[in-house]
């Protein structure tokens, strides 16, 4: 076996255990910390079932170890916060939590894509549409500032958010104005 081969190996095999929760595709609200999710998940796909807005979808087999485990991917549907999934969970991955203190990730405003930040338009559509509004994102001279200690996560801002790295429409799979990092 030659070195090149070797090391390929190597890093395939360190992609396999590499987290796949990245910006706008997080973990359902009261989950685990990532460190112990892919072992305490057992991939019984109820939480996906359970979720009457379809938020939820599992990874797919390129994904390693996490293959199977629950995601949410923001921009394309965000969580509703129903909370129905952490009732379901059989093995306490996704943990009882209220709403308030869901902690999925954090959004984050990119002041030069934001059309408000950058003085072209007056547009409250993140802060509108936040079931959080004024507390987890709030206006500062008319432009929408998000309080992280108070953000879910939820990506309601990010799914909503008219303006994207590739201009105005909304594309899957484009940084928006606002976007959710996860908490690891």
């Amino acid at each position: 076996m030659n070195r090149e081969s070797l090391s390929f190996g190597r890093r395939s095999f360190l992609r396999l255990w590499k987290s796949p929760v990245t910006i706008n595709l997080l973990r359902p609200p009261g989950a685990v910390s990532e460190e112990i999710f892919a072992t305490k998940c057992i991939r019984c796909g109820r939480c996906i079932e359970v979720c009457p807005y379809k938020t939820i979808f599992a990874m797919d087999a390129r994904s390693g170890v996490w293959a199977g485990t629950p995601f949410v991917k923001v921009d394309r549907v965000p969580c509703y916060l129903c909370m129905k999934c952490v009732k379901v969970c059989p093995t306490g991955t996704l943990r009882p939590i209220k709403q308030e203190a869901v902690r999925m990730g954090v959004a984050v405003v990119d002041r030069y894509l934001c059309i408000t930040w950058r003085g072209e338009t007056l547009c409250r559509t993140c802060y509108n549409v936040c079931p959080f509004k004024d507390k987890a994102i709030r206006l500062d001279e008319l432009r929408p500032v998000v309080v992280p200690e108070h953000c879910t996560g939820c990506g309601m801002c990010v799914h909503a958010c008219p303006m994207t790295d590739k201009g105005l429409g909304a594309t899957e799979g484009t940084k928006k104005a606002i976007n959710c990092y996860p908490n690891l």
